[in-house]
């Protein structure tokens, strides 16, 4: 079974606490710290534990469907590629922003819901953390 797994673990005591349910397409306001989307069909998934993501993503994110898949992949791939450089190469990057890598692989389709939340969530690490992963400015 492959499986795609992104453990995201930023912990800011400033941010608020906030999970999103990914069942309906509709944005819901939720009370935890960890949101896991899963793409059964494909068996993939996402985990994003960060205790401020949610509460953006709530606020801020454009809704599904804005994007297209392909303009989401293209945008993951790239800022992929960027952090885990800097993921490799903690001597020349703080790395307590970069704590793990993320497996995102070309040619592979992880479906709309998984890079919609990986482009999301690479868009508020952008955002929040006034750091930018190059090539493409995170917008909202």
């Amino acid at each position: 079974m492959r499986k795609l797994v992104y453990y995201i673990i930023f912990l800011f005591a400033s941010f608020g606490f906030a999970q999103k349910d990914t069942k309906d397409i509709e944005k819901k306001k939720i009370t935890s710290d960890t949101l896991k989307i899963e793409n059964e069909e494909l068996e993939y998934e996402i985990t994003i534990i960060d205790p401020g993501f949610t509460s953006w993503f709530n606020s801020y994110a454009q809704p599904r469907g804005f994007y297209s898949q392909s303009f989401l992949e293209a945008r993951n791939r790239y800022w992929v590629l960027e952090w885990n450089y800097r993921n490799r190469n903690p001597m020349q990057f703080n790395p307590r922003f970069y704590e793990l890598q993320i497996d995102y692989q070309n040619g592979i389709d992880y479906g709309y819901e998984v890079n919609y939340l990986l482009y999301n969530y690479l868009v508020y690490f952008q955002i929040t953390n006034k750091i930018s992963l190059g090539g493409f400015t995170a917008r909202i």
